[in-house]
This record gives structure tokens, sequence and C-alpha cells, in this order.
């Protein structure tokens, strides 16, 4: 090449430039590596531990690689033997009740806010003390959320039953439902919060700690495999399984009818046999969502946490379903041939 084209050629850019030293510097460590090992077991030659330095520049390299991977990559393997079933909750697990093995798990021991999930407790806590249902509890000033400001369809004024303020927390996940019925609770809300952290303890809660009844506190903390005990234990009580996958209720607010929907849409499908659940949302808590349902007759409490988007827990808790039929299927599939095949054998 001339020494006039090579005048002409554009400089290098530094930032390339430092690309190429690097990948050199690769190049080089990856030979210094090959050299040292093992060179063949047939010729007795020993196996020698690669230099301390290739290994950590090895290690290095790696970790810069993982670095760079998608968030979604991360999440998507959550079950040993699933390469399609891509969740986007940060946190799942999913367990057969009858045998208490997990099916699904992912980041199932990380402590994390968990909003309305909170009312589980809640309404065990206040089930267990055994007041009276039918008596009346005063929605008042004390009962605003004062802290993020949420709205509310129970006005300050408005009077009804234990039982109905217990319905719309389960099933509305009202607020100033599940802080009135703690607020009345014998001993007010410092009592209330005590029976929930000792319930907590009772059932094996360890990572778990609460706050206030309602969920609009992330200080409300717990963890995938702590849920999962919460969920159980609420499966016991006739009238949280019955409040919490009601579709929708009328109830009379200050002498109107006022209609409320349940917060999971799941319940009113076809396709789902939820016999209890709960929804949560703060935003440092995110989507969350908790159920005890049969698939394919299969008994299942699914927990998911720290969801992104307004479908996303919904979506995560479809494809969990879709893709254990289909295990179940697969699984049955066999046993079908087997059958036929004896039947064929037996003329």
């Amino acid at each position: 090449m001339s020494a006039s084209r090579i005048a002409r050629m554009p400089a290098m850019h530094p930032r390339w430039m430092m690309c190429c030293l690097i990948a050199l510097g690769l190049l080089l460590q990856g030979g210094e590596v090959l050299a040292q090992s093992s060179v063949d077991d047939a010729g007795g030659a020993k196996s020698v531990v690669p230099s301390v330095e290739a290994t950590q520049g090895a290690r290095r390299t790696r970790a810069k690689v993982a670095r760079r991977k998608p968030a979604r990559a991360q999440i998507r393997q959550v079950a040993a033997d699933d390469r399609d079933l891509s969740l986007r909750s940060n946190v799942a697990l999913v367990v057969d009740q009858s045998t208490g093995a997990a099916v699904i798990a992912k980041n199932v021991e990380e402590v994390h806010p968990i909003a309305s999930i909170t009312k589980l407790m809640t309404a065990q806590v206040l089930l267990d003390a055994q007041l009276p249902m039918a008596e009346r509890v005063l929605i008042t000033e004390d009962d605003k959320d004062t802290e993020r400001n949420s709205r509310s369809r129970l006005r300050v004024g408005s009077e009804l039953s234990r039982a109905d303020l217990l319905q719309l927390a389960l099933m509305a996940s009202e607020n100033r439902a599940a802080h009135a019925l703690a607020r009345s609770f014998p001993g007010g809300l410092p009592a209330f919060v005590q029976a929930m952290n000792l319930k907590a303890k009772t059932l094996g809660m360890n990572n778990s700690r609460f706050v206030d009844p309602t969920g609009l506190s992330s200080n409300n903390v717990s963890t995938a495999s702590d849920l999962v005990k919460l969920v159980r234990s609420g499966d016991r009580y006739a009238l949280i399984r019955e409040y919490s996958t009601q579709p929708s209720r009328e109830v009379e607010v200050l002498g109107r009818m006022v209609r409320f929907s349940n917060t999971n849409r799941l319940v009113g499908s076809d396709h789902w046999d939820i016999s209890l659940s709960k929804t949560g949302f703060i935003n440092e808590a995110g989507r969350c969502l908790v159920m005890q349902a049969k698939i394919d007759g299969r008994p299942l409490t699914i927990v998911l946490l720290d969801s992104v988007g307004m479908m996303t827990r919904i979506g995560d808790a479809n494809r969990i379903r879709k893709w254990l039929a289909l295990q179940a299927a697969q699984a049955r599939a066999p046993a079908r041939v087997s059958a036929r095949a004896g039947e064929a054998a037996g003329g």
C-alpha cells in the first residue's frame, strides 16, 4: 500500500483501538489457559490448573457477558424442564398442595413488599377473634388513606356490617374497609397489628412483617415461600374462600346501592377453578397475585409478586395454567398408548 494511500486513511477511533487491544489480550489469555491445561490423558500427562491471572480474567469476561443479558432472559427459566414458559413476574412460586413440592419457583426467598396481599392476614386475624360479624362499624376520618391518598367509594359516615367490610376488603381490596376492621378491633389498631405479626410467627412466616392492615405501607413484607403458608392457612376459613372469590357485590352506602367488583378478573373465568384469591398493588410491590386453584384437577397454590404492567400477573397466571395443562396431557399420553397396546395384545 502506498504511503499516500495510508496517509489518506481515517485515524482509528480510540474506543475501537481499545476494543481491539482487549480482544487481542483475551485471545492471548485463552492460549495461555489452553497451554496450561491437560494435553492428553492417554499420554499420561498430568492436568495443570490454569494460572490465577487467566482464571480471574475469564471470570471477569463471563461477568461482563452476564451483565449484558436482558432482564427477561434472567427470569425466563423458572421451571427446571421448561423452555416455553416466559413469566414477567420477578417472583413466582407454584406449589402442589397434595405433595408440598414446588412445581415452578423463582426468587422464592426474596423479601418483597406485598401490598394488599396483606388483607389475607387481616381477614384471618379478624376471624380468629370471633367478633360479631353482623355488628355495624362506622367509617370515620381515621380510615382515610393519608399515606397514598388512594380513592375509596366507602365515604366517611358510611356504616356497614363487619361481614360486609370483610367481603369488600377481600373481594374489592377496599382499604377503608380493612382499616375500619382493624380500628374497631379490641385494643385498636396497635393490638391488631401485633396480632398480625403473632399470627405470622405461628404460621412459620419467619421472613414476614406487618405494620398496617391494608398493605398501603411498603413495610409490609414477605417472601413467596411465606405467602404459600398464608394462603394455605386462609383456605381453612370458609368466609375467606367465599368472599375472596365472589365476582361482584352490591352494598348500600349512605342510602344508595354501590357495586364493587373483584380485583382478580380470573375468578369469573370459565377456564379457572379458584377457591381463594387476593391481589395487591403499590409502586414498591408491583402487581401481586396469590391464588388457591385447581388446574386439571390438581390443587395448587400460586404466588406471583413484583409483576410489571397492568395485565402481567393475569398473563402469567394464564401461562402457568396452560403450561401445567400441557404437562398433564403429555404425561397422560404414554399411559393411553400403553393401554391401547395392551388391548391389541389381548386381541
